[in-house]
């Protein structure tokens, strides 16, 4: 447990002092956010925030996970590096983005090919290299499986190709989740620190389960490779979050910008991918998945009515907006509705476990 403490300590130092010395630099530079015309007018008085705060929380997670590795002389496992490939990837697809409209000083980064490219090849490789590094048990990072609370049988043994398809799906669906969630002050932070929270203990329990040890080798034991050390990335990763939240509450002194959200995104699908709850993330990221559904939503009802719209405005957030309700009131109400989630998750976990043994 040396190693949890110590990386989920380190991170929310790193960010917490980090920010502080990331805004004065930003402010220095000019690196603002842009602010769409066609928002809430509210949001005017944000323009000129330093943005790309997402480059702290990423330092301060892989720098924390490092550490923490030295302090106690432990290896890095396939599966902890892979999950950080994965969020520092997304990160520089988001930085490119953030940093050309920083540039070009416009609300537009990277043109949409251009992204989906990018965060394409990055979920492409950290597909193809999670169904590598087997352990002595020959247990790789990921399966060839699509998982609920473990991997579901009839969904199972599915050809490469599927997977790759399957694991860039859940990356962009878990990326896009925390990019539209992320447009309130702390909104998408304190979601992410309750998830990244909850995968945290997933992965204890699965390491003091784990198949990999004749104790606990039972018939409900868990065939999850590295489950310790997913422990220490998502630990790091709720730390990082947290300290940065002291920064980014209402009124944010900075804001993640694209680095930060497609980043948290992608090591969020990368945790429930390598703990074999891919389906269970859609409960435990329930906020997540609200707000991708009201974009939905919004954009079929339109085309279908030929211009009408179920909301004011979309993602969900901004509907409460234009209703009148204070900023601070959604995001503590929407904060209250992401912890309902997450504890349905957990508890859903743990009753699946229960009831096996």
């Amino acid at each position: 447990m040396r190693t949890i403490v110590i990386a989920g300590a380190l991170a929310l130092l790193g960010t917490l002092l980090g920010t502080r010395l990331a805004i004065s630099f930003l402010v220095r530079k000019g690196y603002g956010q842009l602010i769409r015309d066609d928002g809430p007018t509210s949001h005017h008085t944000k323009r000129g925030t330093p943005t790309m705060g997402g480059l702290v929380i990423i330092i301060a997670t892989i720098g924390a996970y490092a550490i923490s590795h030295l302090i106690t002389w432990t290896r890095p496992s396939a599966s902890a590096v892979l999950v950080l490939f994965l969020f520092a990837g997304l990160g520089v697809v988001g930085f490119l983005d953030d940093f050309l409209k920083i540039k070009n000083q416009r609300s537009l980064g990277l043109r949409s090919k251009a992204k989906l490219l990018g965060q394409s090849l990055v979920a492409i490789a950290f597909a193809v290299l999670s169904l590598q590094f087997p352990d002595e048990r020959g247990v790789t990072p990921a399966s060839n499986a699509i998982s609920f609370l473990r991997d579901i049988d009839f969904l199972s043994n599915l050809p490469v190709i599927l997977v790759i398809i399957w694991v860039m799906l859940l990356i962009a669906a878990a990326s896009n989740g925390v990019n539209l969630t992320d447009g309130l002050d702390g909104l998408a932070a304190g979601a992410c620190v309750m998830i990244f929270g909850a995968y945290t203990l997933v992965n204890i329990w699965q390491y003091n389960q784990s198949c990999a040890y004749e104790s606990s080798a039972g018939p409900k034991c868990y065939e999850v490779r590295d489950p310790y050390d997913l422990a220490v990335v998502a630990i790091a990763l709720a730390g990082a979050c947290f300290g940065f939240l002291w920064w980014n509450a209402e009124p944010a002194k900075i804001f993640m910008g694209d680095t930060g959200s497609l980043s948290l995104g992608g090591a969020l699908a990368g945790l429930a991918i390598f703990t074999r709850t891919e389906l269970l993330l859609i409960i435990l990221g329930g906020l997540l998945v609200i707000e991708v559904a009201s974009v939905i939503l919004q954009v079929g009802f339109f085309k279908a009515t030929k211009g009408r719209r179920l909301f004011k405005m979309s993602p969900l957030h901004h509907h409460f907006e234009l209703l009148g309700w204070q900023q601070v009131t959604i995001v503590m109400r929407f904060w209250i509705v992401a912890g309902l989630f997450v504890a349905a998750g957990l508890g859903i976990f743990y009753a699946e476990w229960v009831a096996g043994t």
